[in-house]
């Protein structure tokens, strides 16, 4: 045989072989974004976790050392991330403030701000699925608006999230009116149901080793058990989200979009995305190490147990993938860690903000010019400072000399010095590096020391670039993945590469993850 001949058969023999052994694409992802869930949760209260979350953690591929490696650890970047397998610098999503917001997208059925993925950018998950085969369908159900929309990208699919009058609603973005099945499950008033309901305890009073009496909880108001939903309807479906029930309602909802669209049964792959955030209301209220959190997650385990019960009652557990993973971590209350330094531990923003408005009227510009928010972000208006004759670099110069004399400024850094920095080493200079795109005019970051906090807010805060708000755990479950831990080093953007090779397809962008080749059996 000639040898060009022989060579060619060889290398058509090697791309042949993986198609041929491998197992048909699932049917059905089931991807899950928990609000605020830290790691430690899963093994902090041993043999306390009996349902879903267990399911996943000891039948799992487990990434134990993963990260939403961006600076900004907030819902709506992190959110972004994951499906798209892009930082923050790619997908456009910065902060919360810069997110879906957009009153061009009126609310279907509801009241309040109109909602949609107009300034994401480029393309997720889902949209390399219908590449493949455009008969993909998709769901995303949330209680925030973020935490449906951005996980989709701009697909426009089937996404709902939780209105203050007690329904799920969407957006004319997607749709001018709302499916009959969700009209339906809406008509059920299960919120208003839960009027004067009490959140006790799931477990003995003797199962939680925290204290139920830490004032600086929930703003030093009602942080006791029980904590019961206001008795009027109204009422309780405006509260509804602070409550455990929520994660059970938006659970509910997703299982009924499941059964009405019959998700998984046509011939592509189809995805079910589910962001829970009741976690992330009650961490913020009573914090990471309440009794709250505790009884929280054990709920919540609970109702993804009977999730997952319901969810294979009516799909083939062989032909689908499940993966988990958080948008964020939280940083404890500085009371609760270190209530010595408590009091210098709350940096106040509304002091650097004013010397920075000072400094502009030396410049001679208006304060519009300038803008710090509590992101730790310094944005300035160009074409203001130049029509002002004045180089905003140089603002920036003095506003970042000046924030690194503020007592828990750990740092403050000129955008423009970012790339000469340890990217390997400094993990706060690659995820604000990996935070900022380069064409919007951020010209300076501040970055608080590990466990600080912006301003004198009565909850416990993420949004830090620190280990405690980027922690979070990653998961893949089902017929391609190996159950066990892995320490290596993964990020949120490794998720979505890692589901694309599991279901058989290619993204159709430059990607900033990577396959995590230790998932797969």
């Amino acid at each position: 045989m000639p040898r060009r001949l022989f060579l060619a058969t060889v290398f058509a023999a090697c791309a042949a072989a993986p198609a041929a052994a491998q197992a048909p694409a699932p049917k059905l992802l089931v991807f899950i974004t928990v609000d605020q869930m830290r790691p430690d949760y899963f093994t902090r209260w041993p043999g306390q976790l009996t349902g879903g979350l267990a399911r996943l953690w000891n039948g799992g591929a487990v990434f134990t050392n993963a990260h939403q490696d961006h600076a900004i650890t907030e819902t709506a970047p992190g959110h972004a991330s994951t499906m798209s397998g892009r930082f923050p610098r790619s997908t456009g999503i910065v902060t919360n403030l810069t997110g879906v917001a957009d009153p061009q997208a009126r609310l279907v059925g509801a009241e309040g701000v109109g909602a949609s993925p107009f300034r994401f950018r480029g393309s997720v998950l889902t949209d390399w699925l219908r590449v493949k085969d455009p008969r993909t369908r998709a769901l995303s159900v949330s209680r925030k608006d973020r935490g449906a929309i951005l996980p989709l990208g701009r697909a426009h699919q089937t996404v709902l999230w939780y209105g203050l009058n007690g329904t799920f609603t969407t957006s004319s973005y997607y749709a001018d009116t709302l499916p009959a099945w969700v009209q339906r499950f809406n008509a059920r008033r299960l919120p208003q149901g839960y009027a004067g309901r009490a959140w006790t305890l799931l477990l003995p009073e003797s199962a939680y080793p925290e204290r139920d009496s830490v004032p600086v909880e929930s703003g030093g108001i009602g942080f006791t058990f029980p904590h019961v939903v206001p008795a009027d309807p109204a009422a309780a479906a405006r509260t509804f989200a602070e409550y455990p029930f929520m994660d059970e309602l938006t659970l509910a909802a997703a299982l009924q979009g499941l059964r009405e669209m019959e998700l998984g049964t046509g011939p592509a792959t189809d995805v079910l995305a589910i962001s829970l955030s009741t976690t992330d209301a009650v961490g913020h209220r009573y914090g990471p190490d309440s009794r709250e959190i505790h009884d929280q997650v054990l709920r919540l385990d609970r109702a993804l147990g009977a999730f997952f019960d319901s969810l294979y009652a009516v799909r083939d557990p062989a032909t689908v993938i499940v993966a988990l993973t958080a948008d964020h971590g939280v940083s404890p209350y500085p009371e609760v860690a270190d209530p010595a330094h408590a009091a210098a531990m709350h940096v106040s923003d509304a002091t650097l903000r004013a010397w920075g408005w000072e400094a502009a009227a030396r410049y001679g510009v208006d304060t519009s010019a300038v803008r710090l928010d509590d992101s730790g972000l310094l944005q300035l208006d160009s074409a203001v400072f130049a029509r002002a004759g004045r180089d905003p670099r140089a603002f920036a110069r003095e506003l970042v000399a000046h924030a690194a004399t503020v007592p828990g400024v750990l740092r403050a850094d000129l955008v423009s010095d970012l790339p000469r920095g340890d990217t390997v080493n400094d993990a706060i200079t690659r995820r604000w590096l990996h935070m900022l795109p380069r064409d919007l005019p951020y010209y300076a970051t501040f970055t608080l020391r590990p466990g600080y906090a912006w301003g004198n807010r009565p909850y416990a805060e993420h949004g830090s670039p620190h280990d405690s708000d980027s922690h979070v755990p990653i998961l893949f479950y089902g017929a391609p993945f190996r159950p066990g831990m892995n320490a290596e080093f993964a990020r949120t953007v490794d998720i979505a590469p890692t589901l694309a090779r599991a279901l058989g397809v290619s993204p159709t962008e430059p990607l900033d993850g990577h396959v995590l080749t230790a998932a797969f059996r």
